[in-house]
């Protein structure tokens, strides 16, 4: 099926001194690419070799996404970080909700030099998603959880809808990702909105109770929603994950 307009991936070979360091980006559930553009170009812009893949059942519609399953979307991103990790030093995993666990899931199976996150999701905020699993034969999809955004007049490309199947998928990545996080090694950075309507605190209880052996470091948003990338904080986001990137790269590198 053919991608919503402005929901392609992203790709930059990288140039100058940061070349080296390749920086993987994953957009979050029933989003699409354009939540991260501005954060993948100012990464971009700085010399890092920048990939931000469109992943499987997003960016087309939610009946497509209610089909298929979270193994597809992890498989999407670890692909890309082979294919990054081929042409650069090093690799750093990044992402925003969804894709701040696809971000952690990929560190506790492949060798990267730190990881940032915003707003991972790692437990519901709504109940009723632990009940998905039958909830889908009589309830196709739910009101939309998209464009959480504090800022006017931004749009994330998400879905209309949230397909109650692909809920369930969710949470079989969630909690295959929970188990996984003590295995987890690389430094960790991650950004917490004080307001977010999608993912509850718990999942931050959860990063924080899970991962054991790495170095985390928490930094709140205090003007941004759940989709803080395209929020007021973004530029906060922006520069501080790439003094992380610099500074994580540059042991690697040495």
């Amino acid at each position: 099926m053919t991608s919503l307009p402005g929901a392609d991936a992203f790709h930059s070979e990288g140039h100058g001194p940061n070349a080296g360091v390749g920086v993987l980006l994953s957009h979050g559930f029933t989003g699409s690419p354009v939540s991260l553009a501005a954060w993948a170009r100012h990464l971009a812009d700085r010399g890092y070799a920048v990939s931000l893949p469109l992943l499987p059942g997003h960016g087309t519609s939610w009946q497509e996404l209610a089909q298929t399953p979270w193994l597809r979307w992890y498989e999407e991103y670890e692909s890309a970080y082979l294919n990054l990790r081929k042409r650069t030093d090093c690799v750093v995993s990044a992402g925003l909700s969804m894709g701040g666990t696809l971000a952690l899931r990929l560190a506790a199976t492949q060798p990267v030099a730190g990881v940032v996150v915003v707003n991972p999701g790692l437990t519901f905020a709504d109940p009723r998603a632990r009940y998905s699993g039958v909830l889908k034969y009589f309830l196709k999809s739910v009101p939309a959880i998209g464009n959480d955004i504090r800022l006017e007049g931004q749009d994330e490309g998400a879905y209309p809808r949230t397909p109650v199947g692909a809920v369930q998928q969710l949470g079989r990545l969630f909690r295959n990702t929970a188990a996984a996080l003590p295995n987890v090694t690389a430094p960790v950075l991650a950004f917490r909105s004080r307001v977010d309507a999608v993912v509850p605190e718990s999942s931050m209880a959860m990063l924080r109770r899970r991962l054991v052996n790495a170095e985390l470091e928490v930094v709140p948003l205090e003007d941004s929603y759940h989709v803080a990338t395209m929020d007021h904080d973004a530029p906060l986001i922006f520069d501080r994950s790439s003094e992380f990137i610099r500074r994580v790269s540059s042991g690697v590198r040495a």
